[in-house]
């Protein structure tokens, strides 16, 4: 375990986290909608347009081959950090969102009317919507893999779910609002046996989970930088070669053809494919010095570490009369990711004081309507934490609780 020093001056190299909200200290514990970002990583984004501000693959001058070159590096270094068997497997995307959409759409012309989707009740808004859309487009049906009262998917189902028709299941690998680990492995096994490929959320995983795309077999994986200390609007689809290259383009413009005619257009090779227009290529290169703040700390010490709050947080807010903790409280099937809400509280008036308190979570329906509608809430309170959380912040989380809890009972009563 990490000691205080240590935490200490992982903190001091997160300038964010000295800021006062409201004349309080910052506790900032919404991670999973953002982790912040380390001075090697904000420095990384002023070098860039300091020494090297350039479009890439197009120019034989200085500048485009150096941006083309630290572009290029970062993909490969991507591939190690997930264990891609090919660097062409990283398919630059802005997002998450934007690589199942890709995937979504890319896969539309094997869909035919009958066939199945299978997605589950754990699954954000990003992974429902485009398959429904898909569905819809093909007269395609869309299956929904059920969940127990923790939240737990029941395989069972998935097993009698899943058929011949079956063409591609969907699923996170960590869900955003329970924290859940899903059992991915045996998914995947159980699809592959039909013949369905596989699509996994890796959003929540990616900066949390030791990963390797090539041992859990998946077809598809797709995350982003921004959960993971590094820049928003970047992120990838990893792809298996022999399906991706069966793909049509998600997006057409410029670098991903190799000649373009009135008559005809061919496309370029794997990965530049995918990648039409140009790129986010500051967010790439600024990825590459997150990975490499990842990989010194060690990714299996950051899961260590943020299971023991997690551990923590459990035991402290389980004291609080009231509240309603949702999802089996196993450490060694959750991440740390905390949803709740408070007896008779609603969720946003719970936030709003937290925030005056100086506490950043997050509260709402968490981009997950469906899961809200199963649990009979319209929202929850969503503690999420990081490396550079500490116990000492839980028990803030903690105080400030009771003292909304009394303030808004009191000011309810009164009413």
């Amino acid at each position: 375990m990490f000691s205080q020093e240590t935490i200490k001056k992982i903190r001091n190299q997160f300038p964010i986290l000295n800021q006062k909200v409201y004349s309080n200290p910052l506790v900032y514990i919404d991670n999973a909608a953002t982790t912040q970002k380390p001075l090697q990583v904000i420095q990384a984004s002023k070098n860039y347009y300091s020494t090297m501000n350039s479009n890439i693959h197009r120019g034989l001058h200085f500048f485009s081959q150096k941006a083309t070159l630290h572009v290029e590096k970062v993909r490969k270094k991507i591939q190690k950090f997930i264990h891609a068997k090919y660097p062409y497997e990283i398919i630059f995307t802005k997002g998450a969102t934007e690589a199942i959409n890709l995937v979504a759409s890319s896969i539309t012309s094997f869909i035919k009317k009958g066939d199945e989707i299978i997605i589950s009740y754990l699954e954000h808004h990003s992974n429902i919507v485009p398959w429904q859309i898909l569905c819809e487009k093909r007269e395609a049906l869309l299956k929904i893999i059920p969940i127990d009262k923790d939240g737990i998917l029941q395989l069972e189902d998935f097993e009698f779910l899943i058929s011949e028709k079956t063409k591609i299941v969907a699923i996170n690998h960590i869900s955003n609002v329970l924290g859940i680990i899903n059992p991915i492995k045996k998914i995947i096994d159980i699809s592959h046996e039909y013949g369905a490929l596989v699509l996994i959320d890796g959003a929540q995983a990616i900066s949390n989970l030791c990963l390797n795309v090539q041992d859990i077999n998946t077809d598809f994986y797709v995350f982003s930088a921004h959960k993971m200390y590094g820049p928003t609007g970047i992120g990838v689809l990893y792809g298996k070669k022999k399906i991706l290259e069966n793909f049509s383009p998600y997006q057409v413009g410029g670098e991903m053809i190799k000649e373009v005619s009135f008559e005809k257009t061919t496309y370029s090779d794997l990965p530049f494919k995918f990648e039409a227009g140009t790129p986010n290529i500051e967010g790439i290169i600024v990825w590459g010095a997150a990975i490499d703040f990842v990989e010194k700390i060690g990714i299996k010490n950051i899961e260590s570490y943020k299971e023991k709050l997690f551990i923590y947080a459990i035991k402290r807010l389980s004291d609080i009369d009231g509240i309603q903790l949702y999802g089996k409280n196993d450490p060694k099937k959750r991440s740390s990711i905390i949803s709740f809400n408070l007896s008779k509280l609603h969720c946003f008036d719970v936030g709003s004081i937290l925030d005056r308190l100086g506490i950043a979570v997050r509260t709402g329906h968490l981009c997950a309507h469906p899961l809200m509608n199963f649990f009979n809430v319209t929202g929850m309170i969503r503690a999420s934490f990081s490396i550079y959380n500490t116990f000492k912040e839980i028990d803030y989380l903690f105080e400030s609780l009771l003292k909304a809890k009394k303030f808004l009972l009191k000011k309810r009563n009164f009413l």
